[in-house]
């Protein structure tokens, strides 16, 4: 009896113990259990939202300078300046054609077509010309003598009728009407002359090769001696670009789901700020125009935009490839939350288990831009489902557990997304993973 005694409070201090640790024990085993979590701060700040896309650099004017005459450019001639002044090359010869990269002014000549066969043709429609005039002058004097003629005729035939017969006085008549005729067509003659000497004069012209503005010249596509033909189209010989000093454009694509915030953005004028990989330099610009000429390559639709920059240093050149940021809208001084706390998703086993149906899907979650199957649905339901995208949810410590915290979200930068309502304020922590355990050595 007395060992029973013995054995019955034995058992009672165990369990009294048990009961008395089980609660520490528990504590202990679920601390201990408990993922290490990595944890992000709401901040307060500026956000701005850009829309990125890729473009490329070219001047806000080509020009593209042909030739309208065929021909060799001349080897032999030499380009002088607007004072007659010839100039020469970076070798001390005679320039026959201008260079790549070379300002030049309005006028200014850029290459030469040898001229022989047009200054031949000048010559001999300027020798028809003269011919055409001297024989305008011949067939006038040819009709004052028919009208002196005439004259005499009538008055002889007022006289007396018998001096002339009325045959004569008709012979000089008709001469005289004959020979006005012969002196219209001399005069259209000395006009058609006179025109086929202007075409070769302004042949002769065109075998000058000018400037048709101040400019660089960005491309030249001939060398001299090379022949030119242009019976069948305007070879091109030079491209010049004005104003490469003074601004730039970029022409850049964008997705068709956002030009509608390109087109907001360039009412509002906001900045549009670029890098290109020749240099460190960050570029800003403005947004010149939203092109309406979409372009389709495999399903996806994009829209040509143009951004205008200053080039004050000539950094930006033609063909240069720009990472673009159009800024679309900006909040000042507003509640930041990481964006990946709103990419964070627990496991169920680490929630509360009154929010473990976010999890299982029997509620409606927050749903992202990714999420969203719009394929799948009718019209309504997608306009309904866009409409719930800024609502969201992020996910606070709670004791050993994860508690969901409703959020809804505005503009987004690469790093923060803007509170527009929900239960955070600065300063909390929220969940963005966990933390990788820690190495445990000499094992």
């Amino acid at each position: 009896m007395r060992t029973l005694i013995i054995l019955a409070i034995i058992v009672a201090v165990l369990g009294t113990a048990a009961a008395a640790g089980y609660k520490p024990a528990m504590d202990y085993w679920q601390q201990r259990s408990m993922p290490n979590w990595k944890t992000a701060e709401v901040v307060r700040g500026d956000i701005i939202s850009v829309v990125n896309a890729t473009g490329s650099v070219k001047p806000v004017l080509q020009i593209t300078v042909g030739a309208f005459v065929s021909g060799p450019i001349d080897a032999e001639y030499q380009i002088k300046d607007a004072s007659g002044k010839p100039l020469f090359d970076k070798d001390g010869k005679p320039k026959q054609i201008v260079d790549f990269n070379e300002d030049v002014k309005k006028g200014d000549v850029l290459a030469k077509i040898q001229d022989i066969i047009y200054k031949a043709n000048k010559d001999r429609d300027q020798a028809n010309l003269d011919s055409r005039v001297a024989d305008l002058e011949r067939v006038r004097a040819l009709l004052w003598q028919a009208k002196r003629d005439e004259w005499r005729a009538l008055d002889l035939r007022e006289k007396n009728d018998k001096f002339i017969a009325q045959a004569e006085t008709d012979k000089a008549q008709f001469n005289r009407m004959q020979l006005e005729a012969q002196e219209k067509l001399a005069h259209a003659a000395v006009k058609q002359a006179q025109a086929q000497l202007e075409f070769s004069v302004a042949q002769l012209d065109y075998t000058t090769i000018r400037s048709p503005a101040d400019g660089t010249v960005i491309n030249r596509k001939i060398d001299p001696g090379q022949t030119l033909a242009a019976q069948f189209q305007t070879p091109e010989l030079f491209v010049i670009a004005p104003d490469m000093e003074k601004h730039m454009y970029v022409h850049a694509s964008v997705d068709e789901a956002d030009i509608g915030l390109i087109r907001d953005a360039r009412v509002k004028e906001l900045p549009v700020t670029f890098t290109v990989d020749a240099y460190s330099d960050l570029f800003t610009g403005q947004i010149e125009e939203v092109r309406l000429s979409s372009t389709t390559t495999q399903n996806v639709v994009t829209y040509p935009v143009v951004i205008v920059a200053p080039n004050p240093e000539r950094k930006l050149l033609p063909g240069m490839t720009a990472s673009i940021s159009f800024e679309v809208d900006r909040r000042d001084n507003c509640i930041k939350i990481p964006n990946s706390a709103l990419r964070f998703f627990p496991q169920p086993q680490h929630v509360r288990t009154e929010d473990k149906p976010l999890l299982e899907g029997q509620q409606d979650p927050a749903t992202s831009e990714e999420d969203l199957p719009d394929s799948g649905l009718a019209a309504s339901e997608r306009a309904e489902a866009r409409r719930k995208r800024s609502r969201r949810h992020v996910w606070i410590q709670d004791g050993y557990k994860l508690r969901a915290v409703e959020v809804h979200a505005g503009i987004s930068d690469s790093h923060f997304t803007e509170l527009v309502s929900g239960e955070v304020k600065p300063g909390d922590k929220l969940i963005i993973g966990i933390k990788p355990a820690a190495a445990t050595w000499g094992q």
